[in-house]
């Protein structure tokens, strides 16, 4: 009879130890026997709910013959729907869809229907409902996400369903998503200054069209000021500057002007000048620069602050790698007299690798100049600047930090 499977491994190993059949209890014992899928009919429920069962599965049926993965496939079909969510089952389900043929796939979502919600909020069904959606027909996609309607922002607010919902939108058609798109409508800034919802919002970003992602795009700037500074919104911000339109850039980076001093010391915002001096229109990135480098009434430049600055001095370390030549030579004469200072911080060894970098040279080898005016020195006690990651690449997602994946 079938046994719903454990929840975890420990509780496999310790309280289903007595449940195990023979079979599979021979067949975690027998190091020697090579078993093959046909030795095991009968108990295929019983080996997708075992670690080491489910993966002897998971492993013969991609290469399987049309024969074996039938015989497989009609043992466990009643009992999909379980497995689904089950620690082990679900990577056997998983498995089909990725190496059944048509039929089997559209059985098994014919499985998940009504349960689509309920499995994409649970920690092993949503990666299920992932798969299918990666693997089954256009007509299959929209059914199985057309269940989603009405729970969409409950989706992307859950620690499984928001994946589920970035894979929706990755992988289904536009027509088929628009409820979804819709319901973001009013709720930028919510959920771009969510751990899970900023990760959805680049999704779309990336991957709906741009009559989709305008109007979400305009709302986004309302808000610009504040998601710059926030942990989670920096990260679709910058996002923004890496692959949005030149006027969504443009529009970044006139809310950046002004404040660059500002928003560089930040630990979230300095992330965002990094990328408007990086991803900036010519004119942008031009302004950013002449304003970071221009000497202020009390002649004291912000560059002098920002290089001796935990955060602000990534923002120099970027603007060094983007300049033309001319401009990084003047940049470089106003670093250098004070290398010697920069030298007692961690944080502003770095940047002293960089400008011996492009020197060419050991600076320390070097008479100290006068220093230009500035503010007082900070504590020269070395510390970690605990500076938040940029951007994680074409993923989107923010790296280890706070609450994010």
């Amino acid at each position: 009879m079938y046994r719903t499977g454990p929840k975890s491994a420990s509780v496999l190993e310790t309280a289903s130890h007595t449940l195990r059949s023979a079979v599979l209890e021979e067949f975690r014992n027998n190091k020697v026997r090579k078993y093959e899928l046909k030795d095991i009919c009968g108990y295929m429920v019983e080996f997708s709910t075992d670690q080491h069962g489910s993966r002897f599965i998971q492993q013969k049926l991609e290469t399987a013959t049309l024969d074996e993965k039938q015989l497989v496939f009609q043992e466990v079909l009643p009992n999909s729907l379980s497995l689904m969510t089950d620690v082990f089952g679900n990577y056997v389900i998983q498995k089909f869809f990725e190496h059944g043929n048509q039929m089997q796939k559209l059985k098994l979502a014919k499985q998940m229907e009504t349960h689509v919600l309920v499995l994409s909020l649970q920690m092993y069904g949503c990666r299920v409902v992932q798969k299918a959606l990666e693997h089954v027909v256009t007509e299959q996609q929209a059914s199985i996400v057309r269940e989603l309607d009405g729970n969409v922002l409950k989706c992307v607010k859950d620690q499984n369903g928001n994946h589920v919902i970035q894979k929706a939108i990755e992988r289904v058609s536009a027509e088929h998503i628009k409820f979804i798109i819709d319901a973001f409508h009013g709720q930028v800034f919510n959920l771009a200054t969510h751990p899970y919802g900023c990760r959805v919002i680049q999704r779309m970003f990336e991957h709906c069209t741009e009559s989709q992602t305008r109007p979400l795009l305009d709302e986004l700037h309302k808000f610009t000021t504040g998601l710059v500074q926030d942990q989670y919104g920096n990260y679709v911000i910058q996002h923004v500057m890496e692959r949005g339109q030149p006027q969504d850039r443009s529009r970044v980076c006139a809310c950046i002007r002004g404040h660059v001093l500002q928003l560089s010391k930040h630990k979230f915002a300095s992330n965002v000048v990094e990328k408007c001096i990086a991803y900036g229109e010519p004119e942008d990135r031009k302004a950013l620069i002449a304003e970071i480098v221009a000497v202020r009434r009390d002649g004291i430049s912000n560059l002098v602050v920002m290089m001796k600055d935990q955060y602000a001095n990534y923002v120099v370390q970027k603007m060094l790698d983007v300049v033309d030549e001319q401009q990084r030579d003047m940049i470089l004469s106003k670093i250098q007299p004070h290398i010697s200072t920069l030298r007692k911080f961690t944080y502003g060894k770095h940047l002293i690798s960089k400008v011996e970098k492009y020197q060419g040279i050991d600076e320390s080898s070097k008479p100290s100049a006068s220093p230009e005016p500035g503010p007082p020195e900070p504590q020269a006690t070395p510390r970690s600047s605990g500076r938040a990651p940029t951007s994680s690449g074409s993923t989107g997602y923010p790296r280890s930090h706070g609450s994010a994946k």
